[in-house]
């Protein structure tokens, strides 16, 4: 299984950044994904989850209401789309697929991971 993280970059706060994950190598629609971010110093931290059929979501408190995660199943393809985006969303986002198909807050049922994508923002 890979996933390939894609769209970050660097934006002045207040901006909008939409990052992609495409996977391949197994079903795509069988299992639920999911977004976690690290920053300097600090360990993989939850952003949002998306069960298998996109129906369930999931985001951490702090950032609800700015973030949409999505999936396209016949894209293979999962969303994040980032608005009102502060300095403190600074970090590399990860985009991972966990083992069973509802969505999950637990960095431990993620089995595989994308290899990241940089995302800084300027106060």
């Amino acid at each position: 299984v890979q996933l390939q993280a894609s769209g970050g970059g660097s934006v002045q706060a207040g901006g909008s950044l939409r990052l992609s994950c495409v996977a391949s190598g197994r079903t795509f629609s069988g299992y639920g994904m999911g977004w976690f971010r690290q920053a300097p110093g600090k360990e993989r931290e939850f952003v949002s989850a998306i069960s298998w059929n996109g129906g369930s979501t999931s985001y951490a408190d702090s950032v609800k209401g700015r973030f949409t995660i999505s999936r396209d199943n016949a894209k293979n393809t999962m969303y994040l789309q980032m608005n009102s985006l502060k300095p403190e969303d600074t970090a590399i986002y990860y985009c991972g697929s966990q083992s069973g198909s509802f969505l999950s807050r637990i960095r431990a049922v993620y089995d595989y991971w994308g290899q990241g994508t940089q995302v800084t923002v300027s106060s």
